[in-house]
C-alpha cells in the first residue's frame, strides 16, 4: 500500500475522505498532483458521482415500451410515435440559489436547457418546483423574488416557455431553499445524440462561451453542508448569459440536424473536467486536452481554474470524420467561440497538457466508473414515534369553518401563484394550450393532433412523517394531475432533495422514499427515465424535510385537454373516491393548529389505477366538463379553487355533503387520496354513473354549479335537515386566494 504524504487538510479541502484518498493512490499507483487531486474531488463529489445514492437508485423501474433512453445520459428519451420523441429531465440548483438567488436560479435553467438540446431536442417547455421559508422573513422574500426573477430572466430571454410548477413555504427551508427545474424537448427519433467520445484520433471541439473564473469548485460546494460562512462562497456561483445560450442552442441543433457529430456533452457541473472524462469513459476511450487552446475570458488562468471552472454556455463535441470545417462555419456564423482543444485516444486516459507539458494523466474510468459507492447506515429518526402520534380528541373543531377556509386559501402554499407565473413568458413558441393555474400544463406538438401534459409534485411533510407513503403519494398525485388534464402518464423524472447522507436517519428517509417511488411506478406502469439527487441540504446541522419531487409527462392523443375550473351553471358536481378521517400531515393541521404530526393519508394504488382509468375514459368520451385533483387543503379547497381559478369568470357552487360519521373538519379539509372533483352536465349524468360503476370507483353527486357564492352544507343522515358549514361570497374567496402572496411580499 502506498503511504500518503499529502496533508489531510488538503485532502479535505477537495471534499475527499482519507479512505477515498487511499483509493485514489491504489488506482493511480502513485500520489496525485494538486490538480489531479482537485479533479478527483470534483468527480467523486456527491453531486457528480452519486456515491451515496447509486445503490438505492438501482431499485427504480427504468424500462417501458416507450423508453428509448433511461438514466445515464444527459436526459431521458421516450417515444411519441411516428418518428418523434420527448426528451426531458429535472435538475437542482439549490445551494447556488441560496448564495446568489438570481444567478443561481438562472444558471439552473440554463443548465437543464443544455441537457436537453445537447441530445438533439429543441426545448419546448420549462417547469419548476421551489421551496422557501415563510415570506414573513425579509431574507426569504429576497430569495423568493431573486429566484423567480432569475428563472424568468433566463427562460424569457432564450425563448422557452415556463408553463407550470409549484411553490411551497415552510420554516425548514429558511436556510436551504430548493430550486428544481424541469425541461422538456421534442426531437426526431433519428436525431438523438449521446455524450460519447468515439473515434480514435477524432478532434475534440470546444464551442460556446469563453472560460472564466466563475463557478470554480461549484460541484464540490453543492456536495457540502451549509454553515454561517456559506455566503462567502458567492464566487463559486456561475454567471449565465441567455442570449449566448440561444445562439448555442441554434448552432448545436444545426450541426445535429446536418448529422455532423459523433457525440456532444454540456460542460455543466465539474466543467471541462466532467465533460471530458464522462465522454471518454462512456465510449471506453481516452482523451488528450491542450489547455493553451481553450478560449479564455480572463488572463493568467491556471490549469486548475481552466479544468474546474463552471462557466456557462459551453459544450464539448466530437465531429464525424472530415466534418470539422462545416461545424466551424456554423459556430462562426452564430458568433460563438470554437476551438480544437484535444483528441480522442484509445488508451483510456484523460491526459491534460499545458503547452505540451502533461499536468494531468489519470484513467477516465477512475474518475467515473471507479468512483466510490457507499451503502451508508440506515436508521429511523429517534423522533419518528413522537411525530407520528396524533390525538385528534384534544384538537377541537373550529367554530367558524368560513374563517378556516379563508385561512387555508391565504396560505402561500395553497394560494394562487399568479404573482409567480405572471413573470414568466408561457406563450412564447405558441404551443401552450393550457396555461399555468390548472392541475397540469399542456403543450401541443406542432403539426399533430397530439399534446403533452406536464406537472411537478411532492409533499415534504408527508415524507417526513412516512417517507415510503409520502413518495408513493407524490408519484400518484403527479399522475392524477396529468389524468385530470386528459393525458396518459408515460414517464417521469425526479429530483430527490435530502439532508446530510452521512446521517443514518437521512439515508433511511432516502431509501424508503426510493422504495415508495419504485412501488408506485411499478403499479401505475410509469418508468423513471432520468433524475437528480441533491444531498447535503443542511445548515448548521439542521436538515431539510425529505423532499422528493416528481416531474411527470403525459401524452394526449387526440389533443383535447381538460381544465380544473367549473364551466357551466347547472352542471352537477361529483366527487370520485372515498373521504376518510385522515388529518395527519395536512395543511389544515399545520395552518390552524400549528401541528405537524400523525401519519399521511393512506393510498391504495389499486384504487388509484381505477380512478385514472375512469377519469381518462370520461374525458375521452366527452362526459365531463372539469376535473380537479383533491390535494392540499382537501375537498373544501378543491371546490373553492374550481370556483375561482378561471381567468375569465367565476362560478359558485351549492354543495351538500353526506354525514359520514367522521369529523366535519376531516370531511372538509382532510387530504384523503385518490379523489377527483368533476362536473357533469345533466344529459351525461346517467352515462357517467354507469362508467363509474364499470370501473368500480365510488361516486357521490355533491352539488351543482352556479351563483355567486360557495355554500357547503352537511346533510343529516336521519332527516332532510342540513346545517351550513361554509357560506362565502366568491369575490371574497377569490380576493383572499389571489392576493395572499402579493400581500406577503409587501
Amino acid at each position: 500500500m502506498i503511504q500518503p504524504t499529502t496533508p489531510q487538510d488538503l485532502i479535505s479541502q477537495q471534499g475527499l475522505s482519507r479512505e477515498e484518498y487511499q483509493r485514489i493512490l491504489t488506482l493511480l499507483e502513485r500520489e496525485p498532483n494538486p490538480l489531479e487531486l482537485g479533479i478527483f474531488g470534483v468527480m467523486w463529489s456527491e453531486h457528480c458521482s452519486y456515491k451515496s445514492s447509486r445503490v438505492h437508485l438501482k431499485k427504480l423501474p427504468t424500462q417501458g415500451e416507450r423508453v428509448l433512453q433511461g438514466p445515464g445520459e444527459n436526459a431521458g428519451v421516450v417515444d411519441l410515435g411516428n418518428g418523434l420523441v420527448a426528451v426531458f429531465k429535472m435538475e437542482s440548483h439549490n445551494h447556488p440559489s441560496f448564495i446568489e438567488p438570481y444567478q443561481g436560479a438562472a444558471t439552473g435553467v440554463g443548465g437543464i436547457l443544455r441537457d436537453i438540446f445537447t441530445m438533439g431536442a429543441r426545448p419546448v417547455a420549462l417547469l419548476n418546483s421551489l421551496r422557501f421559508g415563510p415570506l414573513s422573513f425579509p431574507r426569504n422574500r429576497y430569495l423568493f423574488d431573486g429566484v423567480i426573477s432569475g428563472i424568468a430572466g433566463y427562460g424569457n430571454c432564450i425563448g422557452v416557455p415556463t408553463i407550470g410548477g409549484e411553490v411551497y413555504f415552510h420554516e425548514i427551508y429558511n436556510r436551504n431553499n430548493l430550486v428544481n427545474v424541469l425541461c422538456l424537448g421534442i426531437a426526431g427519433r433519428d436525431k438523438i445524440v449521446k455524450g460519447r467520445a468515439s473515434g480514435e484520433g477524432s478532434p475534440v471541439l470546444y464551442v460556446g462561451s469563453k472560460t472564466g473564473r466563475d463557478g470554480i469548485h461549484g460541484a464540490t460546494m453543492a456536495s457540502a453542508s451549509f454553515d454561517e460562512e456559506s455566503e462567502t462562497k458567492r464566487p463559486m456561483v456561475q454567471v449565465g448569459d441567455p442570449f449566448t445560450e440561444k445562439r448555442l442552442l441554434e448552432a448545436c441543433l444545426e450541426v445535429i440536424d446536418q448529422d455532423l457529430i459523433l457525440g456532444m456533452q454540456d460542460m455543466g457541473a465539474g466543467g471541462l473536467t466532467c465533460s471530458a472524462s464522462e465522454m471518454a469513459s462512456k465510449a471506453d476511450m481516452g482523451m488528450t486536452l491542450e489547455l493553451s487552446s481553450v478560449p479564455l475570458r480572463e488572463d493568467g488562468m491556471t490549469p486548475d481554474e481552466i479544468m474546474l471552472s463552471e462557466s456557462q454556455e459551453r459544450m464539448l463535441l466530437v465531429p464525424k470524420p472530415g466534418r470539422e470545417k462545416e461545424i466551424r462555419r456554423i459556430f462562426e456564423k452564430w458568433e460563438l467561440d470554437i476551438a480544437t482543444i484535444g483528441t480522442v485516444t484509445s488508451d483510456g486516459l484523460l491526459t491534460v497538457k499545458e503547452r505540451g507539458n502533461v499536468v494531468v494523466q489519470v484513467p477516465a474510468k477512475a474518475l467515473t466508473d471507479e468512483a466510490p459507492s457507499y451503502e451508508r447506515p440506515l436508521a429511523p429518526p429517534p423522533y419518528l414515534d413522537a411525530i407520528q402520534s396524533l390525538n385528534l380528541d384534544v384538537l377541537k373543531e373550529p367554530k367558524d369553518f368560513n374563517e378556516v377556509l379563508l385561512a387555508l386559501l391565504s396560505s402561500p402554499t395553497i394560494a394562487s401563484k399568479e404573482w409567480v407565473y405572471r413573470q414568466y413568458d408561457h406563450m412564447v413558441q405558441t404551443n401552450t394550450i393550457v396555461l399555468p393555474g390548472s392541475d397540469a400544463a399542456v403543450v401541443r406538438i406542432k403539426g399533430r393532433d397530439q399534446a403533452l401534459a406536464l406537472t411537478v409534485d411532492g409533499n415534504s411533510l408527508y415524507c417526513l412523517l412516512n417517507p415510503h407513503m409520502g413518495a408513493m403519494i407524490a408519484v400518484a398525485e403527479a399522475a392524477r394531475n396529468l389524468v385530470c388534464a386528459g393525458a396518459t402518464p408515460i414517464a417521469l423524472t425526479d429530483c430527490l432533495n435530502f439532508g446530510n447522507p452521512e446521517k443514518p436517519e437521512v439515508m433511511w428517509q432516502f431509501a424508503l422514499a426510493i422504495e415508495g417511488i419504485a412501488d408506485a411506478c411499478k403499479r401505475l406502469g410509469i418508468p423513471v427515465v432520468s433524475g437528480n439527487v441533491s444531498f447535503y441540504n443542511e445548515t448548521n446541522g439542521i436538515d431539510i424535510y425529505p423532499t422528493p419531487i416528481i416531474g411527470m409527462v403525459g401524452l394526449m392523443e387526440p389533443a383535447r385537454p381538460m381544465t380544473s375550473w367549473f364551466k357551466t351553471s347547472g352542471d352537477w358536481i361529483i366527487l370520485l373516491g372515498d373521504t376518510k378521517e385522515e388529518l395527519g400531515g395536512t395543511e389544515y393541521l399545520r395552518q390552524i393548529f400549528s401541528n405537524e404530526r400523525g401519519t399521511p393519508p393512506f393510498i391504495e394504488l389499486e384504487k388509484e389505477v381505477a380512478l385514472h382509468a375512469l377519469c381518462l375514459s370520461a374525458i375521452q368520451s366527452g362526459l365531463i366538463k372539469s376535473a380537479h385533483d383533491c390535494s392540499e387543503g382537501g375537498l373544501a379547497v378543491a371546490i373553492a379553487e374550481s370556483c375561482v381559478t378561471s381567468e375569465d369568470f367565476t362560478l359558485g357552487a351549492e354543495v351538500s355533503l353526506a354525514n359520514r360519521s367522521i369529523r366535519r373538519d376531516a370531511l372538509l379539509f382532510g387530504e384523503s387520496q385518490s379523489r377527483i372533483l368533476v362536473t357533469v352536465s345533466e344529459e351525461h349524468l346517467s352515462n357517467f354513473r354507469r362508467l363509474a360503476d364499470e370501473h368500480k370507483v365510488p361516486l357521490e353527486v355533491i352539488g351543482r354549479v352556479g351563483g355567486d357564492r360557495l355554500r357547503i352544507n352537511l346533510q343529516d343522515a336521519s332527516s332532510d335537515r342540513a346545517s351550513c358549514l361554509i357560506d362565502l361570497e366568491l369575490d371574497k374567496i377569490k380576493a383572499t386566494w389571489r392576493n395572499a402572496i402579493p400581500k406577503a411580499l409587501e
